[in-house]
C-alpha cells in the first residue's frame, strides 16, 4: 500500500533571518518543496515573497517583537511543522574591546531570541502533532578563531540549548537538531573576513585563501546549507534524529590545526 503523504503538501515552517544568504536559499527550497513559509527578518526581503507565505519584518532581539511575530504566525496558520532559527548577529572584535552592550546584543539576537521563539512556537508545533526545530549554529561552536568571542559563545550556547530542547520536547514528538555550517559565501562571511584572520588584499583573494584551508578546497554555498536544513526539518528524512549537531563545513574541522 502506498503511504498517504497528502498532509505533507500543507506543511508550514517559520524561519528567522529569512532575508540573508542562507535564509533566502532556505525560503526558496522549502517553497519549491511545497511548504508554506513564514519568513522573519529585521531587513526587508527585497523581492516578492512567495505568494503562499508570509513575511514579517521585525527585530527578534526584542522580546516583545517575538510575541507579535508569533501572534501573526498564529493568525496565518494553526499549525507549524518546522521552526528554523537562522538569524544571527556577528561582531568581530577582540574580547578586550567588546563592550557589554555589544556582547548583550549578540546574545539577544543569537541565543535569547531562540529560547523565546522556541517557547512561543511550541503550541503550534504541538498542534501539528509534532515537528522539527532546526537551530543554525556554527563551527565556531566547536572550534573558533580570534576576535569573534561573542559570536562563538552564542553559537556554543545554541548547541547546548538544542540538546536540552530535544530532551524536553520529545514527549510532544518535537525534534530539535542543530546545523553547524562552516565557511559559506554569504554577506556575513564576507564582512567577517575583514577582521584580518585570512590573508588577502581584497575579498576575492581572502575567499580563495579561505577555500584552500578547507579539505574540499572551496567555500560552501547557501543552497548547500539550505538542503541540510531541509533534511533536518523533513520528517520523512530525519525522523530518528534529535539532539544532534550536523556539521556541514567541507571538512574544515576534520583536519588538525597543527598540520
Amino acid at each position: 500500500m502506498t503511504p498517504d503523504n497528502s498532509h505533507l503538501s500543507s506543511r508550514t515552517m517559520l524561519i528567522t533571518g529569512a532575508a540573508g544568504g542562507i535564509g533566502r536559499a532556505t525560503v526558496k527550497l522549502f517553497t519549491d518543496k511545497g511548504w508554506h513559509v513564514i519568513g522573519v527578518d529585521r531587513a526587508t526581503f527585497g523581492e516578492p515573497f512567495p505568494d503562499n507565505g508570509l513575511f514579517i519584518q521585525s527585530d527578534i532581539s526584542i522580546g516583545e517583537n517575538l510575541e507579535s511575530i508569533f501572534s501573526q504566525a498564529s493568525a496565518f496558520t494553526e499549525t507549524l511543522h518546522a521552526l528554523v532559527n537562522n538569524a544571527a548577529l556577528q561582531i568581530a572584535k577582540p574580547i578586550l574591546e567588546t563592550t557589554v552592550e555589544e556582547w548583550d546584543s549578540v546574545m539577544a539576537s543569537n541565543l535569547r531570541s531562540v529560547f523565546l521563539g522556541i517557547k512561543l512556537a511550541h503550541p503550534l508545533l504541538k498542534a501539528a502533532g509534532g515537528g522539527a526545530i532546526v537551530n543554525v549554529s556554527s563551527v565556531h561552536a566547536v572550534a573558533t578563531s580570534a576576535d569573534i568571542a561573542a559570536y562563538a559563545a552564542s553559537k556554543g550556547g545554541l548547541l547546548a540549548l538544542t540538546r536540552a530542547v530535544a530532551i524536553e520536547f520529545a514527549p510532544d514528538n518535537i525534534r530539535a537538531n542543530a546545523i553547524l555550517p562552516g565557511a559559506v559565501d554569504t554577506p556575513m562571511l564576507r564582512a567577517g573576513l575583514s577582521r584580518g584572520h585570512i590573508s588577502g588584499d581584497d575579498i576575492v583573494a581572502r575567499l580563495d585563501n579561505l577555500a584552500r584551508k578547507t579539505v574540499s578546497g572551496r567555500v560552501g554555498t547557501s543552497e548547500e546549507i539550505a538542503h541540510a536544513i531541509y533534511f533536518l526539518a523533513d520528517e520523512t528524512q530525519s525522523s530518528y534524529m534529535t539532539g544532534q549537531a550536523l556539521i556541514v563545513d567541507g571538512g574544515a574541522t576534520a583536519r588538525l590545526s597543527t598540520e
